[in-house]
């Protein structure tokens, strides 16, 4: 799974993709800081099954701390998008390709208003934050019609007289997307066009249908960064013009300096936390303790700095994604090595369990015979839709 972060220069991605990954990514607070994708790991919590058991777990792919498990998920930090980046202006065409393999993009936006459109630096309040989240989701269904428009017209047709589905056509068109059949066909059913007869779609009927398509298969979500320099009136304000777009007051800069002061053992702080503890406050600066103090009363104010809570936002809420973990043994919750849960992963929910064999290894897919509940022990057929949290035993044929 990949999320992109996207959203126009200069306002704060960068620090957010730092932020959830401990890299270092350049930041500057200029235009196009970003021009090559950064890429890296962060991480969403879920509670680990371990503890049901009273038995440690041995963590493979994914830490576990004080009875939660960190499950990995990768993050695409990409090039800043302007207004008529579909039709190449900015960095435009490079943002757009780089984003054509994520799941999900959560858009950072500029919550005090201090960036025009091209994330040149204005005066706090000269610019609408709101109105970004519209311009982006247009950019980016304008780059799914101009991938479809593409010999549009003789295609159609061709499909209608030899009777194709328009679906077959739309999922080979998007086949470089990462949209699957499932998306086009829900797509189809909502969006407000002939579905029967495409040949009569007009240019604006494509971009619906790209939008809806984008909706479906790429769910986006908004941070609404620098909340620290707003107040909390303001972020429902925001919050409330950019629904139904779900949206978290975040403060990447706060979340950044926190985690490096973890990684430093400056303070005990887990991402997502609403606060940390200073183990001994005497190797602390004087500027040290002070930015530190403000820190707290900004966790305080916040109940923490949004960051962990957008990307779950991003991954369960927009996603739908839930955790499994596979073991080998179902009664002891092992692997053939005897480690205690040794892996979490994350999958659509609802996915059906023969699928989820297919993620944890290709050939237990191929030769299902049916998976167990490691809680209830119970025998589940190849098409029973995976729970959150489930601890599954996969049985295959030898």
């Amino acid at each position: 799974m990949e999320i992109g972060i996207v959203g126009k220069p200069n306002v704060g991605k960068s620090t957010l993709f730092n932020a959830m990954t401990l890299l270092d990514a350049t930041m500057a607070p200029y235009p196009f800081t970003t021009v090559k994708p950064n890429r890296g790991v962060a991480a969403v919590r879920t509670p680990c099954p371990h503890v049901e058991r009273g038995t440690a777990c041995t963590p493979g792919n994914a830490a576990c701390r004080d009875g939660v498990r960190w499950v990995p998920v990768a993050l695409v930090d990409v090039a800043g998008l302007v207004p008529g980046a579909h039709a190449g202006k900015g960095l435009g065409n490079q943002f757009l390709n780089d984003l054509s393999v994520a799941d999900g993009f959560i858009q950072v936006v500029d919550a005090t208003g201090a960036t025009d459109a091209e994330g040149n630096p204005v005066p706090a309040g000269a610019s609408d934050p709101t109105a970004e989240v519209g311009w982006l989701g247009d950019e980016l269904a304008y780059w799914v019609a101009g991938l479809l428009e593409k010999e549009f017209d003789r295609q159609v047709r061709k499909a209608e007289l030899e009777g194709a589905k328009i679906e077959e056509y739309l999922e080979h068109r998007l086949t470089g997307l990462k949209i699957s059949a499932a998306a086009i066909q829900a797509a189809l059913r909502e969006a407000p066009i002939d579905r029967m007869r495409p040949s009569r779609w007009t240019a604006d009927d494509i971009v619906r249908l790209s939008r809806v398509l984008l909706d479906a298969a790429k769910p986006s979500s908004v941070a609404l960064n620098k909340c620290d320099r707003i107040t909390r009136d303001r972020a429902e304000e925001l919050s409330g013009a950019v629904a139904p777009v779900a949206s978290t007051p975040t403060s990447a800069e706060a979340e950044l300096t926190l985690r490096r002061a973890a990684r430093a053992g400056f303070i005990s702080y887990a991402p997502g936390d609403s606060g940390f503890k200073v183990p001994d406050a005497s190797r602390l600066s004087a500027a040290q303790d002070q930015a530190l103090h403000e820190l707290s009363g900004l966790l305080q104010r916040w109940g923490g700095t949004g960051v962990q809570r957008s990307l779950e936002s991003e991954v369960f809420d927009r996603l739908h994604q839930v955790v499994v973990f596979p073991v080998e043994d179902e009664t002891h919750w092992t692997d053939s090595r005897g480690r205690v849960l040794p892996d979490a992963f994350l999958v659509p929910a609802g996915t059906p369990v023969r699928a989820v064999a297919y993620r944890v290894h290709t050939e237990l897919g191929e030769h299902f015979v049916r998976a167990i509940d490691g809680r209830t022990h119970r025998a589940l057929a190849a098409d029973h839709p995976v729970e959150s949290g489930a601890v599954l035993r996969i049985v295959a044929r030898r």
